[in-house]
């Protein structure tokens, strides 16, 4: 916002500059919201204005809850297995509808240039896989369902 000061015959006026938008200005002058219409087209200021949009973070909702459900949990569809961190799907070693053991593996991910292996963390049967070769994750996105 840029501040004048303006003396035109003999009465002051004190303008503030709101925005300037291809050729609308809005103003504030003496205290009164104008929009003026600028008959030549303005150039462009040297630094661009940033908008940002609001972050959303794609990680679980709080920091307490599990990224994984627990080995032990029995009711309902069945544990959903997490991606710890953000990265590539290398390869998915298993398919839907077959019988897992706790701590095998099941996906391999690539994260920060290292392989990751991602392992069961239940007994049971494939329900739904999530994330296919290739595809990019975020951390606490669901990859596998356990039932």
């Amino acid at each position: 916002m840029k501040k004048y000061k303006f003396t035109i015959h003999g009465n002051q006026y004190e303008v503030n500059i709101m925005s300037v938008e291809d050729n609308i200005a809005e103003l504030e002058v003496n205290g009164t919201a104008f929009k003026v219409e600028v008959d030549k087209a303005l150039q462009q200021t040297k630094t661009p204005r940033l908008v940002r949009t609001a972050a959303v973070p794609s990680t679980d909702s709080h920091p307490s809850v599990a990224k994984t459900s627990a080995p032990s949990e029995t009711t309902g569809v069945g544990g959903h297995v997490k991606s710890p961190l953000p990265g590539v799907i290398l390869d998915v070693f298993v398919k839907v509808g077959d019988t897992v053991k706790k701590g095998q593996k099941l996906l391999c991910l690539e994260a920060m240039k290292m392989e990751n292996n991602i392992d069961s963390d239940k007994d049971g049967k494939v329900l739904k896989i999530s994330a296919n070769k290739g595809d990019s994750v975020m951390e606490g996105d669901i990859l596998v369902t356990i039932g």
